[in-house]
């Protein structure tokens, strides 16, 4: 319990707190929205220590993960608002421009009015009656669409009643908002509609055929300048650094894995180059699936930026598109291509590993290690069978870096924003529901995380999530034609399976099927 003094003390430091909350409040109160948004985005950042500090004062502590968490959380709704923020100070600026615009207007409007009246009130011929012409300033618009008006004719040129019939035209960031009526298929449509344009305008401008939040398509026009960049040179240089550190830790996860420290015996590199290799391969597998892919559809693909890590050597890289993506067809395919790679691979040499394990093998781990996986956990019981029942069992380190290809796989397919698996929930169901996807993934780790402190795994993929990865895909150029429904079969068991090597065995299920001691 906390003596007269400390009371004190907590009280008065969650007053002026408070004080400080109210303080910031009545002071945003007078800009209005934008106002209440900015104090509630300086509110996210202090909530969580103002909870921490209120928790610690009554007696309860948080470990360190959940005070990451809160951290993450904040920092999470810290950047919804500042998005929200942006948004409506853009539309604030916009609305102050049109009514400084109609006011301008309107001031000219009646001095000529004035000068009008005066020369009518001279020569005014006796058939014209006052005020037959209204003027209504509300109808006056300006024109915000930075294509030149040449341009806007050719593009509305290509349009017609058996592909698209346009209905209105709204300014778009740099481009313009066509909305109206689809007449035929999406996919050839878009098509016929970007080869018009082409022969109109060269490759000054990009046709996106996307859908409403309603449902309903639309045509957005973008110049050729939004195109995707490619990296620079610092990014690539970046890449490299990652590149060269990902060797290290992978040659380094592989000397830990067969017993000793590789950093204190450097002499000893030749024992870990064998499965550094194999891991290597896995690893260049996945990659070389997006790049062959990507090289078949005209879609450039960045280098990669390896995540190296002391765990299991890498968790994978981080790929950037440099060109846009046709449809969502080809996104599914290339997203979908490095995964299944190697997937195949690393399964490849799990089954390797199994098959050369035996009463041979000098590496042995404990039975119960088979639990971590519902996959692996299954193959094992099939090669192994009884010999599960015992404390430990030899296995080949193959079977291992098998398992080790395997998660570093399945953490790239876990649904959620650029990763692999969120690209291939994109591609088959749409933005919304890739955007859900990536909510729910954050969530499942962040309890994973919770109640599961001693493995960092899910909190690392969290942190990577949320401030690399969140961010969904830019729209294709055909954003109507979806992949068909082989491809949104194969993308789906892939994801279950990455899920399945992922998730361990139940403590109930290991008793049935014999797998580790205590069943």
């Amino acid at each position: 319990m906390f003596n007269l003094s400390q009371d004190f003390t907590t009280i008065a430091i969650i007053l002026v707190a408070l004080g400080i909350i109210f303080w910031g409040y009545k002071r945003a109160k007078p800009y209005g929205e934008i106002g209440i948004l900015a104090w509630l985005q300086s509110l996210s950042l202090m909530t969580p220590w103002l909870a921490f500090f209120v928790l610690l004062a009554t007696g309860i502590y948080l470990n360190l993960i959940a005070v990451i968490l809160l951290l993450v959380i904040s920092a999470g709704f810290y950047i919804y608002l500042g998005n929200l923020i942006r948004k409506k100070a853009e539309n604030q600026i916009n609305s102050d421009i049109l009514d400084k615009l109609k006011k301008e207007l309107r001031s000219t409007i009646e001095e000529k009015e004035e000068e009008n009246s005066e020369t009518l009130a001279k020569n005014k011929p006796s058939n014209i009656k006052e005020n037959q012409f209204p003027i209504k300033i509300e109808q006056i618009q300006p024109d915000f669409t930075p294509i030149n008006e040449d341009d806007l004719k050719e593009i509305k040129s290509i349009f017609g009643i058996d592909t698209f019939f346009i209905t209105e035209t709204i300014p778009y960031q740099e481009g313009v908002i066509l909305k109206g009526n689809l007449r035929g298929e999406a996919d050839s449509t878009h098509q016929h509609l970007t080869e018009k344009l082409t022969l109109k305008l060269g490759d000054k401008y990009r046709l996106f055929l996307v859908e409403t939040p309603e449902g309903k398509p639309v045509i957005i026009i973008l110049p050729s300048t939004n195109d995707p960049k490619s990296l620079t040179l610092a990014q690539k240089n970046l890449a490299l650094v990652l590149f060269l550190a990902t060797i290290f830790t992978s040659m380094e996860a592989i000397a830990l894995l067969l017993g000793f420290d590789l950093v204190g015996n450097w002499n000893r590199y030749q024992e870990v180059l064998p499965l550094c290799i194999g891991l290597w391969i896995i690893l260049l597998a996945h990659e070389m699936g997006h790049q062959i892919i990507g090289a078949k559809n005209n879609v450039k693909i960045s280098l990669p930026f390896f995540l190296p890590t002391i765990q299991i050597g890498s968790f994978g890289a981080i790929t950037r598109f440099e060109s846009l993506i046709p449809d969502r067809t080809v996104l599914f395919d290339i997203s979908f291509a490095g995964p299944a790679s190697g997937f195949v691979v690393s399964l490849t040499i799990l089954l390797l590993g199994f098959v050369v394990s035996g009463s041979g093998s000098t590496f042995e781990i404990p039975t119960n290690f088979f639990q971590g996986s519902i996959l692996v956990g299954i193959l094992a019981k099939l090669f192994f069978n009884s010999s599960l029942q015992s404390e430990s069992v030899a296995v080949n380190p193959l079977m291992i870096l098998g398992w080790l290809g395997l998660v570093i796989t399945a953490l790239n397919l876990l649904p959620a924003g650029q990763l692999d698996g969120g690209r291939i929930i994109q591609a088959i169901y749409g933005r919304k529901t890739c955007r859900r996807a990536t909510i729910g993934t954050l969530i499942v780790l962040g309890i994973v995380s919770i109640l599961n402190p001693i493995n960092s795994l899910p909190f690392y993929w969290a942190i990577v999530i949320l401030f690399l990865q969140r961010d969904l895909e830019r729209p294709s150029l055909n954003e109507l034609t979806e992949p068909n429904d082989t491809r949104a079969a194969w993308g789906l068991i892939l994801i279950f399976l990455s899920l399945t090597t992922l998730i361990p065995i139940t403590p109930s299920l290991a008793s049935r099927l014999g797998i580790g001691m205590g069943f």
